[in-house]
């Protein structure tokens, strides 16, 4: 059989199809024979055609590993001495490499102790003396380790010592780059027995792999995916060795004589680093060097005649791969700006920026925008003005590239930068609209990056936008009906999307040709149109949001029906996930439209969670046979079986063989979109969900533990609306079932989520987790709590994150920053998250409660009112507690709890009150007034003092919001004590109040005068106070009604002293008075 089986494997590599598909059919019915295993072993090892000897190899593998247990023992014994007998006498790397798999399959099942002839092997060939037998060694060691690192780990510290040795073979490249995979594949499982060993090995590696880069450069950037492994599976390690590391990486990423492919990885680890240790980063005083290094990087200019990749397009306006060094670099600035105190980012950042904005104007803008991305990033309003004013200037630029970098800046400041960017409406609205109408349609890439511009800017405008709608519609229906290009139209319908976003009711003028423009798209059925398709799917489900329930309810079913239909005729993740949005939109406008079709549409989502489509599996190289490999099941159909499976085009690949996934992005958002949609369907449709609530929070339940983190952090979101709509499901219908069914859910989410807070490792999950288990609390309110366990659990895992203990938060890794109080934007952001915990937490639970949690809570708070904190540390910390005692009030025993903290909470609150900065003057006035009522009569001692606060703030504050809470906490003070509150004196405070206010503000401290006008002593300067305010063109008229009923009640009911107070005002302001009181 041996000569027949190589005459079939040589046929197989002939230049013949026809010859081919012979061999392979006489292949299959070789492989029926129980003599196939010695005959592929005899191949393996006699032929003299090494190709040959490579497809034994393999076959051989493929039958061993799914057939090893019905190998009988002297066999397998004899099957490993054939096997290692061929590696050592291999003299064909090719072969060599397929041997060594082979030899990692048999690993997996007989465990290297079983196999003492394989260990002792590799002990003499790694360590000898002759340089190619310590590569073969290597090689064959890499492999057993990649396939089955666990059973190998009595010998790690041996393992560990040898590599210590290798990685100092600078000579014997080959050995370095099989050596240090070896040390990637067991790094997930090493423990603390060999912390220190891996710890020692970091400087020789380093060493090694620049000796490796020399040698070969692809090697080398798959062997530097060791730091990767190491970050991930144990960072501690690399602690001690950040600073080599980094610069190593520097000096990798910065050298533009190596190829972009290792370039970019050195990067990547840099960006990857910052993510996880930036403290250290900072610590060791590594971000000047990092940004001296990776600046030059950015600006480089492309060679001669070219431009940089993104800068590039295609015929459909989508840029290159961007995965490039130069793209790093940015991504390296903008990863610093998430997790790096923006103060100190950019105190380094700017001079580098400045410097190269006379020579590099495209660098400097995507410097600042990559610096922007930090999601609560403060600037100094002087600082903005001047880089709008360049950004600005860069849209006039002669260089297309200048003004493409511009606009995306623009963009980055649009969507960052609020409410700060939006105040410059004036002039950016003007610059953009005639930006657009000159621009060059065959430059599509350049016009994708004016719309986005436009497009952030414009989200954020709201009623702002009116002056502009009807030049900004007349463009996007003229590029709706005239331009033939489809990335132009694509844009425009989401513009328009923007546009209804900002303009909400504002719109409803232009809705009909807006649906009308968009049914053309919405029913295509050509594949050129597919993105136009989901485009106008996306805003179709923004407009029923924004446009007005009455507008859109007309289109409600029909939508549905859209969306039905679009799912059933086309086959498209993109096209399901934007019909998932639309119907998660109908159902906040009209949710019975939505209520005959829950079948369907639970029925479609739940297929698109379950569904591993789009998941690629990638098969090593030489899996070439793996058709031939059958089971040899016992039963009459074998033959038929075989046959069939030899035939299919796609047979089911064993896991082993797989050297890891892939999945789709599309497939991703279809995912993340199911999950928001059906939690929002399930709170909007209510009791006519019930019947789909289990199986789909079953499904969504199973996606908590889903690799991507946007699925993850979705899946806790619909979580989170489940336990919303059970629990109005049974505020609307009381039964016990319904109250058992919303208890249950609880007992299963809120500890899920505790957990995942401490555990989980993206901080975005965790603040998404925050953010959801807030929305629980806040509409379940004590039903959350009806588990003894869960105020604690909640109250302690709060209590975690604004201690930094978190996973997420570095929790454990034993590296502090120099300056506590600066913190990455990241951290200051979940913590914020978790401090909005704890007023709903006061506000769920009788006061006595919560109070010993709260005791534990608050010095967390307190510590970071702190004049040396940051500004949004301090406006955090007051606002909370103002919160907190907000929520007391509503509560049993809360008046007693308040009380009780006052003494600790008061000289913080009028500390703040004193404050620099506006918005911690804003929360601490707050807090005091929620001091004073919380505390009911326990307080009133206090009084004067903050009376006498409020009064010399009020001489020099000129913030209209500060003015707005220091007449709320008057009033707050008035309605819990109003004989400890002077009001003879206090009059003048409340007039000065009012007259300062913003406008849109007036209306609610009317209702303070209506306790006011209740004090006849009072009733002068009241009377002439409104009889400034009736008939000013300033105050709007809303609160000139409210105020004048209010006087003509007065007037009813103490008309003498009204009477006289008039008589004591001028003529005009008498003629006022009575025009209101007749007119209302």
């Amino acid at each position: 059989m041996t000569e027949e089986l190589e005459r079939i494997l040589l046929q197989l590599t002939q230049p013949d199809n026809a010859a081919i598909q012979q061999a392979t059919a006489q292949l299959k019915q070789a492989f029926k024979d129980p003599a196939i295993i010695p005959a592929l072993c005899a191949v393996m090892s006699g032929s003299q055609n090494p190709q040959i000897r490579q497809s034994a190899a393999v076959m051989l593998r493929m039958r061993v590993k799914k057939h090893w247990k019905k190998i009988i023992p002297n066999d397998r014994e004899s099957l490993k001495a054939v096997v290692l007998q061929a590696f050592m006498q291999e003299t064909e790397h090719t072969v060599q490499h397929s041997l060594s798999q082979l030899c990692a399959v048999m690993v997996k099942h007989e465990t290297p102790d079983r196999w003492p002839a394989l260990l002792q092997f590799l002990n003499q060939s790694t360590k000898s003396s002759n340089p190619h037998e310590r590569q073969v060694g290597l090689l064959l060691l890499n492999k057993v380790m990649e396939s089955n690192p666990e059973p190998f780990k009595p010998h790690y510290c041996q393992l560990l010592q040898l590599f210590s040795t290798v990685l100092q073979d600078h000579n014997n490249p080959t050995a370095l780059y099989y050596c240090i995979l070896a040390l990637t594949a067991i790094t997930a499982y090493t423990g603390s027995e060999e912390m220190n060993l891996m710890r020692s090995i970091i400087p020789n590696l380093i060493v090694a792999l620049k000796h490796l880069i020399k040698a070969d450069q692809g090697q080398a950037s798959e062997a530097m995916e060791v730091f990767n492994e190491l970050m991930e599976s144990e960072v501690s390690i690399i602690v001690p060795h950040v600073s080599e590391i980094v610069r190593f990486c520097l000096e990798v990423g910065s050298d533009t004589t190596l190829s972009d492919s290792l370039r970019v990885k050195a990067l990547s680890c840099i960006a990857f680093l910052i993510k996880l240790k930036s403290k250290t980063v900072l610590k060791q005083k590594l971000l000047n060097p990092i940004l001296q290094t990776i600046f030059p990087v950015l600006i480089a200019a492309p060679p001669p005649g070219e431009h940089d990749p993104e800068d590039e397009e295609d015929d459909s306006g989508d840029g290159t791969d961007n995965d490039n060094p130069k793209h790093c670099a940015a991504q390296i600035i903008d990863t610093m700006a998430l997790h790096m105190p923006p103060e100190k980012l950019f105190q380094q950042l700017m001079p580098l920026a400045k410097t190269c904005l006379a020579s590099d104007k495209k660098a400097m803008n995507l410097c600042v925008s990559a610096v922007l991305t930090s999601p609560f990033i403060s600037v100094d309003v002087r600082l903005l003005s001047s880089m709008l004013q360049t950004v600005c200037q860069s849209l006039s630029d002669s260089n297309q590239v200048v003004r493409s970098a511009g606009l995306f800046a623009l963009g980055q400041f649009s969507e960052h930068l609020q409410p700060e960017v939006s105040k410059y409406c004036a002039e950016l609205m003007p610059l953009l609209l005639g930006y657009l109408s000159s621009l060059n349609q065959a430059k599509v890439g350049h016009v994708t990056k004016a719309f986005y511009a436009l497009e952030n800017f414009m989200e954020n405008l709201g009623a702002d936008i009116e002056p502009y709608l009807p030049t900004l519609m007349e463009t996007m229906l003229s590029a709706l009906n005239n331009t033939e290009n489809l990335k132009i139209k694509e844009l425009a319908v989401s513009a328009i999307g923007a546009i209804a976003n900002a303009a909400k009711e504002l719109l409803v003028p232009y809705f009909p040709p807006v649906i009308e423009s968009l049914k053309g798209f919405l029913t295509t059925t050509t594949e050129e149109m597919r993105s136009l398709q989901t485009q106008s799917l996306d805003t179709l489900s923004v407009l029923a949001r924004t446009i007005g329930k009455d507008v859109f309810s007309p289109l409600a079913a029909e939508c549905v029906r859209l969306g039905l239909n679009l799912t059933d005729t086309i086959d498209d993740p993109d096209l399901r996930r934007c019909t998932y949005s639309l119907y998660s939109a109908v159902s906040t406008v009209s949710p019975d439209c939505l209520t005959p079709h829950l079948p369907a549409i639970t029925t479609v989502m739940l297929l698109a969670l379950k569904s591993n489509e789009g998941i690629t599996a990638h098969i090593e190289e030489d899996k070439t046979f793996v058709l031939l490999d059958d089971d040899d099941d016992d039963d009459d159909n074998e033959g038929q079986k075989d046959t069939d499976e030899f035939l299919e085009d796609e047979p089911e690949t064993d896991i082993h063989d797989v050297a890891g996934f892939s999945v789709e992005n599309a497939y991703i958002d279809e995912k993340e979109d199911a999950c928001d949609a059906l939690g929002e369907i399930a709170f909007s449709t209510g009791a006519a969900f019930q019947p789909f609530l289990e199986s789909s929070f079953q499904q969504v339940y199973e996606m908590r533990d889903f690799p991507h983190e946007d699925v993850r952090r979705a899946a806790f979101g619909a979580m989170g609306q489940f336990c919303r709509a059970q629990h109005q499901v049974w505020k609307e219908n009381p039964s016990e079932t319904n109250h058992q069914a919303l208890l249950k859910l609880l007992d299963v989410v809120l500890p899920c989520f505790v957990e995942t807070v401490r555990t989980e490792h993206e901080r975005q999950v965790v603040m998404g987790v925050l953010e959801t288990m807030n929305n629980v609390i806040k509409s379940c309110k004590e039903e959350a709590f009806k588990n003894p366990q869960r105020l604690k659990e909640i109250s302690h895992v709060i209590r975690d994150v604004l201690k930094k203990k978190t996973v997420c938060q570095d929790g454990g890794g034993g590296d502090e920053a120099d300056d506590e109080d600066q913190q990455a934007e990241y951290d200051a952001m979940l913590q914020e998250f978790a401090g909005e915990g704890i007023p709903l937490l006061a506000s769920s639970v009788p006061a006595d409660n919560f109070a010993p949690f709260l005791n534990d809570l608050l010095p967390l708070l307190m510590s970071k009112a702190k004049s040396t904190c940051t500004v949004a540390d301090r406006s955090f910390s007051v606002g909370t507690i103002g919160e907190i005692l907000q929520s007391l009030m509503s509560v049993s025993g809360g008046q007693g709890v308040a009380g009780r903290l006052s003494n600790r909470l008061l000289p913080v609150l009028v500390a703040g009150v004193r404050d620099s900065d506006p918005e911690v003057r804003n929360n601490s006035v707050f807090g005091l007034g929620c001091l004073a009522q919380a505390t009911g009569p326990i307080c009133v001692s206090d009084y004067p003092m903050m009376l006498s606060v409020f009064s010399n703030m009020l001489t020099k504050e000129s913030d209209l919001r500060v003015i707005d809470n220091l007449c709320a906490a008057l009033c707050r003070m008035i309605m819990s004590n109003v004989d400890a509150v002077p009001l003879e004196q206090l009059w003048f405070l409340i007039i000065v109040c009012i007259w300062s206010m913003d406008l849109d503000t007036n209306l609610k401290h009317c209702y303070l005068l209506i306790f006011l006008f209740q004090v006849v002593q009072l009733m002068k300067p009241i009377v002439a106070a409104s009889s400034h305010v009736l008939g000013n063109k300033n105050v709007d008229e809303e609160t000139q009604n409210t105020l004048a009923m209010l006087i003509k009640q007065f007037a009813q009911q103490h008309s003498a002293d009204f009477q006289k107070a008039v008589t004591s005002l001028p003529g005009e302001q008498q003629a006022k008075l009575s025009v209101a009181i007749s007119a209302s």
